[in-house]
């Protein structure tokens, strides 16, 4: 018998990487998929980024570059970092990675040793507590609730904290639930922070560009806090350049270079034509970004409209990222027409899937087992079309 190493035993696969191959199965069957399951903008990568990637082909960038990245992309991130947040860092403090998944896996991988813990709200990354998970580290998990915009409380943090809590992690604005923490909120969650100096932050911010409810604030604006903060941020989402993979990491100087160590040992560097055109997503046009937000804005009022059309179920309008998290625990305990019970939002994704032909998450890998999540990232038709399809296939429960 083969026997694997007991690490694969530590962490589960990412929910939202199996709806995705799942739909991608059953597609290939010749079934009508609709994709409401993937976080990645439908849009293309803006021309000018494109433009440069090319560019840099024909000037031969085809060589290893440092492992933190090219300096003066790394320069192009405190460009932006100082333009965009108000926040000042040098070159040295800055790791590009491939994603800002692995962005993060450096970060705790650093940061977290076995039996340390690490506080994440939730909602949260179906990947945080994961990548928690690998590093040996324990995972205590806060709920909010949607009455309070699934954002914790100062209360509810300093509950938490215990003599071993090492990390907090979180996002604004969030995945999944697209909720967004105010400056006032962000202060008074730092005021816990700043009685506990032993806890390092991480602040995920690669939504930041899907914001339809303001400015952006970072948790790193304090300076009383600043040394502790870890800010993850990434192309994918704002510049719709997923396939290109880049991510990088703003940190205190120690952080930066535990990382820059860690991912000498894994990937080395980013793609270097990448990182080129990354420069000039992150120093150049911002109105391709802003028309895609634009139409972000519209296809949230119009999957709004039609999910409050859907009897039982609950949901908030989300103010940054491009999904909705709405309640459905109105439907658990009715049967299909093939008489199966639906017994939690587990069951009623694939009921979805399979009955309905539309792929979305459930909320159980987010931390939440009483929604599920659903993407907008898709054109209006399909946004329709799919809610449409839910719509039925929930009132065909008995």
């Amino acid at each position: 018998m083969m026997e694997l190493s007991s690490l694969l035993t530590r962490f589960n696969e990412p929910e939202t990487l199996k709806m995705a191959k799942l739909g991608r199965e059953l597609r290939a069957q010749g079934i009508d998929i609709t994709d409401l399951s993937l976080g990645e903008p439908d849009f293309d990568t803006p021309a000018h980024i494109k433009d440069a990637a090319k560019k840099a082909i024909d000037d031969n960038y085809s060589h290893y570059t440092p492992v933190a990245g090219y300096l003066d992309l790394r320069q192009a991130v405190c460009t932006k970092l100082l333009r965009d947040n108000g926040l000042a860092y040098t070159p040295e403090q800055i790791v590009v990675s491939t994603g800002a998944k692995q962005s993060i896996a450096n970060m705790v991988l650093a940061i977290v040793d076995a039996g340390d813990e690490v506080i994440i709200p939730t909602p949260y990354w179906v990947t945080y507590s994961e990548i928690v998970k690998l590093a040996g580290g324990t995972v205590r998990l806060v709920k909010t609730t949607l009455e309070n915009g699934f954002k914790i409380t100062p209360d509810q943090l300093r509950a938490a904290i215990t003599p071993k809590t090492k990390l907090f992690m979180f996002s604004s604005p969030c995945n999944p639930t697209g909720a967004i923490y105010s400056k006032g909120e962000l202060e008074a969650l730092a005021a816990i922070f700043k009685e506990n100096p032993q806890i390092f932050i991480m602040s995920d911010e690669i939504y930041e560009h899907i914001n339809f409810s303001g400015e952006h604030s970072s948790i790193a604006q304090f300076d009383y806090l600043k040394d502790r903060v870890v800010v993850i941020n990434g192309l994918s989402k704002g510049f719709a350049m997923t396939g290109w993979r880049v991510g990088y990491l703003a940190a205190p100087l120690p952080i930066a270079r535990a990382c820059d160590k860690i991912q000498g040992q894994f990937t080395s560097a980013t793609n270097s034509i990448a990182q080129r055109a990354a420069i000039v997503a992150l120093t150049g046009d911002l109105r391709p970004t802003e028309a895609m937000v634009a139409k972000f804005r519209q296809r949230r009022e119009k999957i709004m409209l039609l999910i409050r059309e859907i009897p039982g179920v609950i949901c908030n309008e989300p103010p940054g990222a491009f999904y909705i998290f709405p309640d459905v625990k109105a439907y658990f305990g009715k049967a299909t027409p093939a008489g199966e019970t639906i017994a939690n939002a587990d069951d009623l994704c694939m009921y979805l899937l399979h009955t309905a032909h539309v792929s979305v998450v459930t909320g159980k890998a987010f931390g939440e087992p009483n929604c599920i999540r659903i993407s907008f990232a898709n054109n209006t038709g399909n946004i329709e079309k799919g809610l449409k399809k839910i719509k039925d296939a929930l009132a065909a429960l008995k």
